[in-house]
């Protein structure tokens, strides 16, 4: 099992990962999002 130290880092990198994805996804601000389809 994890220490408590490990869980919370790891929880801390999740975080980070799901901001940096949501600013690439324009969830925030729509007019930021890339089109879907780049043909």
């Amino acid at each position: 099992m994890k220490s408590s130290k490990e869980f919370v880092e790891s929880i801390q990198e999740q975080q980070k990962k799901q901001e940096g994805n949501m600013r690439r996804q324009g969830n925030g601000n729509p007019a930021q999002k890339l089109p879907n389809k780049k043909h």
